[in-house]
């Protein structure tokens, strides 16, 4: 099997919101007087676009100095980058707002069962829509071209992630690889001390904190697996942890901090790379899961007869 090379897609959604999925991301490593700056811009980026580095320094109590380093750590040159790509991001998500309920996930007792089904739908959509537009599609490629040539794969996950690890684990198991998975501390350690070069690792957790996953990768790395991280925070341990980082794009609901849909993105991005992981072997892929709809369609024909 061969790698392939990364498509670029001309897709302007990718360009103009990746900047707010970049703040959002690295909302847990900033400072508190950075996080004033991030808190500003999510909060009204076109205000922000339109406004000078002293009166946002102002506005958010703290000095310029402490804006420009804002803008280092979320990945921009500086202050004109940053209100150029939120005077796009803001165009965006005016025109997306338009078109559907509140962008925002904050549900109040005075809205109506309608109003949350409408809220918590459009914040699921986005967080798809805004994980395939912050997609990092080279590193997509080698996690795809890991996962296809590795001799086992070990996936970790605790709690909610543990579901995600589990249809991971499914599916690649229907390709024909050889995965395992793990949702106990314990058992994580033991799986990843057994991992040799040649096998890969791939831990997940939104909050990129969860301890077990995070000393399971540690442990698998040392042991010369390639590891892999799921979260939805680039800058976070778990982040650290790994040799490829993948990330989501959910936003915070009122009742839960990564509630459904953190899974849903978490999910949208494991078909990303099972069906990356299908296309490295077409051939092989379309035969294993003839193989499997074959045996499954023979057993419900039996207990019909």
């Amino acid at each position: 099997m061969t790698t392939y090379p990364v498509i670029e897609v001309n897709d302007p959604h990718r360009h103009t919101t990746s900047v707010l999925i970049r703040v959002r991301g690295a909302l847990p490593n900033l400072r508190p007087a950075e996080r004033r700056v991030a808190d500003a811009v999510l909060a009204d980026p076109a205000a922000i676009s339109e406004s000078s580095i002293t009166s946002v320094a102002r506005r958010c109590q703290t000095s310029e100095t402490t804006v420009l380093r804002f803008c280092r750590a979320v990945g921009l040159g500086g202050y004109p980058e940053l209100r150029i790509a939120l005077a796009r991001a803001a165009q965006w998500e005016e025109s997306d707002q338009q078109a559907g309920p509140p962008l925002t996930g904050v549900i109040t007792e005075d809205d109506s069962l309608a109003d949350v089904v409408a809220k918590i739908s459009h914040m699921n959509a986005r967080a798809i829509t805004d994980t395939g537009a912050a997609m990092d599609l080279a590193v997509l490629a080698q996690a795809v071209d890991a996962l296809s040539q590795a001799r086992r794969v070990d996936i970790y996950g605790i709690g909610a992630s543990a579901l995600v690890g589990q249809d991971l684990h499914q599916r690649l198991h229907r390709l024909g690889l050889v995965s395992f998975v793990w949702s106990q501390g314990a058992l994580a350690l033991t799986s990843a001390a057994v991992l040799q070069p040649g096998d890969v690792a791939v831990g997940i957790s939104h909050t990129g904190t969860t301890a077990d996953t995070i000393d399971a990768l540690a442990v698998a790395r040392r042991r010369g697996a390639t590891t892999v991280a799921i979260t939805n925070f680039g800058g976070s341990p778990i982040a650290h942890a790994a040799e490829l980082v993948l990330t989501t794009a959910a936003r915070e609901t009122t009742f839960s901090a990564g509630a459904l849909s953190s899974r849903i993105a978490q999910l949208a991005l494991v078909d990303c790379l099972y069906s990356g992981v299908a296309l490295h072997g077409y051939g092989a892929a379309l035969q294993a899961l003839d193989s499997t709809h074959a045996v499954l369609r023979s057993r419900s024909a039996e207990r019909v007869g």
